[in-house]
């Protein structure tokens, strides 16, 4: 296998580095059972799957999150937000609202929440870091302080703010630091951006109860941070399940994870009421 990474290493042109996240995404399951590990099919968001086997050292810099939001566009990765600490989000004039949430793999959390009753849209992007409209090539060294997120639209007429982050705590492991499984880096920590104060209360209290609850056996390592920053992730990203059912990742993969999701939150889900 190393002669023939270092072959794709050396490959010239721009789709090297998604070719190589493909073909780990492709193979890594397959192995797995190879290993006679077998497929794990846990609730827990992407635990385990090695999406992403980062092998350069991780830079811990989501503590410089607190950047704003660039009105502007700059050129990707020449440029860093300005700090601030409130919140960028402004009250939609609908009668909507959104949420934010960081869990690891958004191939996987978006896949979650699009599915339930009440949610308009969801979109895959970047959060929480310091550098402008970072690329997806550029978040994955885990340098510019961006977390994988899922942006939510929802009627909190049908589905409230508080249900979101029930399916949040079971979708993911949030004891683990900068880590989902296998796929390991600050990119992909647990993070909830709250986008109001009632949503960052609304979080504290849900932190709280998840925590008493004694579902885990380590401390909750989730981080409550206001919406400071907003990047939508490229095209191949968004509506990646719906859009690749049967690409090998989504189909040993995702899809299991799925149908325990749907199993257990059945009353929540489109269609059902």
């Amino acid at each position: 296998m190393q002669p023939f990474c270092m072959m794709l290493r050396c490959m010239a042109g721009p789709f090297k580095f998604l070719f190589m996240h493909r073909f780990k995404r492709m193979f890594s399951p397959l192995l797995v059972i190879l290993l006679g590990a077998g497929l794990s099919t846990s609730l827990s968001a992407c635990s385990g799957d090695g999406r992403h086997s980062q092998t350069a050292e991780r830079h811990q810099t989501h503590a410089m999150a607190n950047a704003s939001h660039a009105s502007s566009a700059s050129t990707p990765g020449n440029a860093t937000d300005q700090r601030q600490t409130q919140p960028i989000a402004q009250p939609r004039q609908d009668g909507l609202e959104e949420a934010t949430f960081g869990s690891g793999c958004f191939w996987c959390t978006e896949a979650y929440f699009d599915a339930l009753e009440g949610v308009q849209s969801v979109v895959s992007g970047y959060s929480g870091g310091f550098v402008k409209n970072p690329s997806y090539k550029e978040v994955c060294t885990g340098r510019t302080g961006h977390a994988e997120v899922t942006r939510i639209v929802f009627d909190p007429a049908q589905i409230s703010f508080a249900e979101l982050l029930e399916v949040f705590w079971a979708t993911h492991d949030p004891t683990t630091l900068n880590r989902q499984g296998n796929d390991v880096g600050p990119q992909y920590r647990s993070v909830i951006f709250y986008h109001t104060e009632q949503q960052q209360r609304i979080a504290e209290a849900s932190k709280e109860a998840a925590e008493e609850s004694g579902t885990w056996n380590a401390p909750i390592v989730t981080e409550i941070s206001p919406l400071v920053n907003w990047y939508p992730a490229e095209d191949y990203h968004q509506d990646y399940f719906a859009n690749n059912p049967n690409q090998p990742y989504c189909s040993m993969v995702i899809r299991p994870k799925m149908d325990k999701f749907k199993a257990r939150f059945a009353e929540k889900l489109k269609g059902v009421q």
